[in-house]
């Protein structure tokens, strides 16, 4: 690498640890390699590739951007999420969701040819984007028409250097690696831009991140009153203990309620977080009423699949009390529903029972799960 492209990207991270915590560690897992393969940027995936003519010739808040806006590639695995869809659709659907994230922080500037928006869409997820675009092709072939270069840049297919295609162990790889640099970034970011990400992250960390816990079973067992009466159930999925018609077509509540106190520290947080997404997606008419609580509960938060979560409120000491005595006075004791409360279990307990089902969901390293005085413990994994 030349040393004015070296200086030029020095020189970016630089500007991005100032403007940007998370975008700035995020980069430091990226690999810069300059090559005239492409006549502006890629990434397959693990590596940034960039045409040096073309880096040169933008100004610096564009070099910003565009390096941004590849990394978040990388980063949110857009190359291996894509699979067989078809590519340039793909491309211009995670475009719009990058370019999403991007343009709001104000301090970056996207390169020409590579500003593809759509304010609306750019608030779902790039499979959501993807799904809309198929069904309407006269934006998706605006799109085509007014950026070319879509057609043939943007990010790979999923394969390595010989054109094979990445083996498990090659995607598993990427995964861990952009999960691992995910979370560092997240933790910094939170650590110090009081708890917020960029604008639109929490929607694509979603889609990155998976739940620990199967929560279309968990939910399962405490929602469905008579598992023994089979009329109404699919009975292809009976066997697997799954009876999907009656939770299909059924409203059911979820109180969730996550642990905010000052023992809860930002790594912990992203996995709590994680699982509320994991709750959200498990069934399609799940209500879920959400609470963020140390000493006290905020709340409520009425979210769904499509919400962005609002950011953590809390920090001090911890109590139990609070959530569970809110949820008492306004559950109407009809409505199928439980308690699901993610926290390192320190805390004060309330004296008497809940009367809806609780499942706690406890942290690496917290409260032994036999201690808790009602209802399931169930312990997450380190990262």
């Amino acid at each position: 690498m030349n040393q004015s492209i070296e200086r030029v990207i020095s020189a970016s991270l630089l500007r991005l640890r100032m403007r940007s915590p998370f975008f700035a560690t995020l980069a430091l897992f990226a690999r810069f390699i300059e090559t005239t393969k492409y006549s502006t940027a890629a990434t397959d995936g693990k590596d940034i590739f960039f045409n040096p003519d073309f880096v040169l010739s933008l100004t610096p808040q564009q070099q910003d951007g565009l390096f941004v806006h590849e990394v978040l590639h990388a980063a949110l695995l857009h190359v291996l999420r894509r699979g067989t869809r078809e590519p340039i659709m793909w491309n211009i659907a995670a475009d719009i969701v990058v370019n999403g994230i991007i343009a709001p922080q104000n301090h970056f500037e996207l390169p020409p040819g590579g500003s593809i928006r759509d304010t609306e869409l750019e608030k779902l997820s790039t499979e959501e984007v993807y799904e809309l675009l198929q069904k309407d092709v006269k934006k998706y072939k605006t799109f085509c028409l007014a950026n070319p270069d879509l057609l043939k840049e943007g990010f790979g297919d999923g394969k390595n250097d010989n054109g094979d295609s990445l083996s498990a162990h090659r995607r598993e790889i990427l995964e861990t690696y952009w999960h691992n640099a995910l979370a560092k970034s997240e933790t910094i970011a939170r650590s110090i831009s009081l708890g917020l990400l960029p604008a639109g992250m929490e929607r694509e960390l979603g889609a990155v991140k998976d739940a620990q816990l199967d929560w279309r079973s968990y939910l399962w067992r405490y929602l469905v009153k008579t598992p023994t009466d089979f009329s109404g159930f699919d009975r292809r999925f009976i066997g697997r203990g799954l009876y999907l018609e009656n939770l299909a077509g059924e409203s059911v509540k979820v109180y969730v309620a996550v642990d905010t106190s000052g023992s809860i520290d930002n790594e912990q947080l992203s996995m709590f977080l994680a699982e509320i997404r994991g709750i959200l997606n498990s069934y399609p008419h799940l209500e879920c009423e959400l609470y963020y609580a140390d000493a006290d509960a905020y709340g409520p938060y009425n979210i769904d699949s499509k919400s962005s979560l609002p950011p953590p409120t809390g920090g001090g000491g911890t109590s139990f009390i609070p959530f569970f005595s809110i949820v008492g006075d306004n559950w109407d004791g009809l409505k199928s529903a439980i308690c699901v409360y993610l926290t390192d279990g320190y805390g004060s307990f309330p004296d008497k029972k809940p009367e809806l089902p609780v499942l706690w969901v406890v942290t690496p390293g917290g409260l032994s799960l036999e201690k808790f005085p009602f209802g399931e413990a169930v312990k997450l994994l380190s990262f």
